[in-house]
């Protein structure tokens, strides 16, 4: 979609919502390839962390902060996603009680054109999360303030928008990956609008004047535009920050849901399960219809369903659906659906269809 193609119905479809309803915008068009190879065959947000799709978990755990119900969760995708990928998030948003759309973006402009491909979703009050981040929370959204940015204090921010405060506590600066330190306090990607028509109406101003930065059209320039007309942004904060933006970071998302999972005392292992003389963690998850023999399932591992392991030790690792894995060592790994590994150890990032060892 060029950017300059989102402006015909922009009114007309904004006019034909209710303006207190509460709708989610997930952004997730990128083509992921900090984590290839696992997305050279399904998009990165599509990938299973503990079990479930990165998005899945993404959706799920806002709908169970938001303080009202969510009427629509629009997804901005690429074309090449494919029809099942669209029904399987169609079919997510169903089963949360929201209407499920899709949206395309074909080329990478900025997280403002991004957000501005979902244009009829933004009215009322709209949570904007990209997909490549999860978190853990024990608030409710206020949905009376202007503005919420969810922020987390890192070491370095040069590859995150940063954001700085006032003495009480409300955003005065926004900054796009800063080269020189601004602040510590980097975006997270999760933010919220009490009036989705009128950032509608911003981001559009930027691609109507071609406002850039670093040669794409910025989300953080139509908070700046929208501050300085009197709209107060403050931060909101989260327990934990989860990053799924490559292997390693996944490998430790998919350990830390799995540790806040068992927490909550949630079932980590399906009644299907064929097991024989194997040890198996109590912050493993294994999917449906998967045989372990004669092996060692550590801390922090998701298998995936329909896998098959044979006289193997695996730690801190994601094993995705239908793998053959035999005589083998592994830790901080992923390995692909349908991916055959034999006589092998190690840290491994392997993609699907693929065979090691034979």
């Amino acid at each position: 979609m060029h950017p300059f193609l989102c402006l015909s119905r922009q009114h007309n479809d904004i006019q034909t919502q209710t303006k207190t309803d509460m709708r989610i915008i997930i952004p997730m068009a990128g083509a992921g390839k900090r984590m290839r190879p696992h997305t050279l065959t399904i998009p990165k947000p599509l990938i299973n962390v503990a079990g479930k799709p990165i998005v899945q978990r993404l959706v799920e755990d806002i709908v169970a902060v938001c303080n009202q119900k969510v009427e629509e969760i629009a997804y901005i995708i690429h074309p090449n996603f494919g029809s099942k990928a669209e029904q399987d998030l169609i079919d997510t948003a169903h089963k949360l009680g929201a209407k499920g759309t899709i949206h395309y973006q074909t080329e990478a402009l900025g997280t403002a054109h991004a957000i501005l491909c979902a244009k009829t979703a933004l009215v009322g009050n709209v949570v904007v999360a990209f997909a490549d981040t999860l978190f853990v929370a024990d608030f409710k959204l206020d949905t009376t303030k202007d503005g919420i940015i969810w922020v987390n204090k890192i070491e370095d921010p040069r590859q995150f928008g940063v954001v700085k405060l006032d003495n009480d506590g409300f955003i005065t600066e926004f900054h796009e990956k800063p080269t020189e330190f601004i602040s510590d306090l980097a975006i997270i990607g999760i933010y919220y609008f009490k009036d989705g028509n009128n950032l509608c109406q911003e981001l559009q101003y930027l691609i109507d004047h071609n406002i850039t930065e670093k040669g794409e059209y910025q989300l953080t320039n139509a908070m700046e535009n929208m501050k300085n007309k009197g709209m107060r942004f403050s931060t909101g904060a989260v327990n934990e920050w989860l990053d799924c933006g490559n292997k390693n970071a996944t490998v430790h998302t998919n350990g830390r849901v799995l540790t806040h999972l068992k927490q909550q005392g949630k079932t980590l292992i399906d009644g299907t399960l064929k097991t024989t003389n194997s040890t198996i963690s109590d912050t493993a998850f294994i999917g449906a219809g998967v045989q372990i023999e004669n092996s060692t399932i550590g801390q922090n591992v998701s298998i995936g369903s329909g896998s098959v392991v044979k006289n193997s030790t695996i730690t801190n690792s994601i094993i995705q659906a239908n793998a053959h894995i035999t005589n083998a060592t592994i830790h901080n790994s992923m390995i692909g659906q349908n991916a055959t590994i034999v006589d092998a150890s190690g840290q491994m990032s392997i993609s699907d269809y693929s065979t090691i060892g034979i």
